[in-house]
C-alpha cells in the first residue's frame, strides 16, 4: 500500500490514498497485476498533552514540526510512543487496525479480509509524542467518536484536522 499526501494548506491536510495491492501473478504472462483505488481520508491525531503547547498558534507550529516525521525511528513502531499513547493505540487497534507495520494483518490475513474489514484498516504514523491516523472517509464519524472517547479515557490530547478542533485532557 502506498499513501500520497497532498498538502493543501499548513493547517489542513487532505490525504488521497492510492492503494496498490499486489494480486496474484497472471499465470499466462507472469506479470503482477495491481488493484488501484482512490479514497479520501479523515485525518485525526492524538498527542501527549504534556508535550503540546496550549495556544492554537503554538500548537499548530508544534504540529507542523511533529509531522515533518524527522525522528530517528520507524513510524510504524508503537514502542516509541509514550505509555498513554500506547494504551490508546492498543484499544484503538481493536476496531481500526493498522494497515502497515508489525500490528497490521499478515499477507494471509489480508488476502481473506472483507471489503468492510479493509475499510477499517488505518494508516497510522507513530511518533514519540503523537499518533496520526488517516481513516477511511466513509468511517470518519465513527473514527472521530472512538478516537475522542479513547483519548479522554487514556488522558491524551485529540486533534481533528478537518475541523481544527484541539482538545486537551481534563
Amino acid at each position: 500500500t502506498y499513501i500520497i499526501t497532498l498538502l493543501l494548506s499548513p493547517a489542513v491536510r487532505v490525504i488521497v490514498q492510492f492503494y496498490l495491492t499486489r494480486s496474484r501473478p497472471d499465470s499466462r504472462s507472469g506479470d503482477i497485476l495491481w488493484k488501484k483505488s482512490m479514497k479520501m481520508s479523515c485525518a485525526l491525531m492524538v498527542f501527549e498533552a504534556k508535550a503540546a503547547p496550549k495556544t492554537r498558534k503554538e500548537f499548530m507550529a508544534w504540529y507542523e514540526k511533529q509531522t515533518e516525521w524527522s525522528e530517528d525511528h520507524s513510524y510504524n513502531e508503537l514502542s516509541v510512543c509514550s505509555a498513554a499513547l500506547q494504551n490508546w493505540m492498543n484499544e484503538m487497534k481493536q476496531t481500526f487496525r493498522p494497515m502497515n507495520g508489525p500490528l497490521s494483518p499478515s499477507d494471509e490475513e489480508f488476502d481473506s479480509i472483507t471489503e468492510d474489514e479493509e475499510n477499517l484498516l488505518t494508516d497510522y504514523s507513530m511518533g514519540r509524542e503523537v499518533i496520526y491516523g488517516a481513516f477511511a472517509w466513509s468511517l470518519a464519524e465513527e473514527a472521530n467518536q472512538l478516537t475522542r472517547k479513547l483519548a479522554e479515557k487514556h488522558g491524551v490530547g485529540f486533534f481533528d484536522l478537518q475541523e481544527g478542533t484541539i482538545r486537551f485532557p481534563d
